[in-house]
């Protein structure tokens, strides 16, 4: 499992960087995100919620509809949306309130 950073998408604001519990990303010259080593990713998904710009996308392991499946989140006032791209390309969305994501 990995995440993927779209350099179109990333707005440079650093806030997944802050984020990384890791410190796995990385900003260039542009000041755009990078992860120098993906295979490294936690999986934790903190830049993924972090990011405004939707510029970052979690790869699904095999075990939760992996081969070419992602996980992409947007914000919206107090919750989360959490898109699920199925390989076939199909997607379901999960609202998940912010305030409550992170209580187990």
């Amino acid at each position: 499992m990995s995440i993927h950073i779209d350099k179109q998408k990333c707005i440079s604001c650093g806030k997944c960087c802050k984020a990384c519990p890791g410190s796995l990303l990385y900003q260039d010259e542009y000041k755009k995100t990078f992860i120098k080593y993906p295979k490294d990713c936690w999986g934790c998904t903190a830049c993924i919620k972090e990011c405004p710009a939707q510029a970052i996308k979690y790869y699904l392991g095999l075990d939760i509809g992996g081969r070419g499946g992602h996980l992409h989140i947007k914000q919206e006032e107090d919750y989360l949306d959490w898109y699920i791209t199925s390989p076939q390309g199909e997607t379901k969305k999960v609202r998940i309130n912010r305030k409550e994501s992170n209580q187990y």
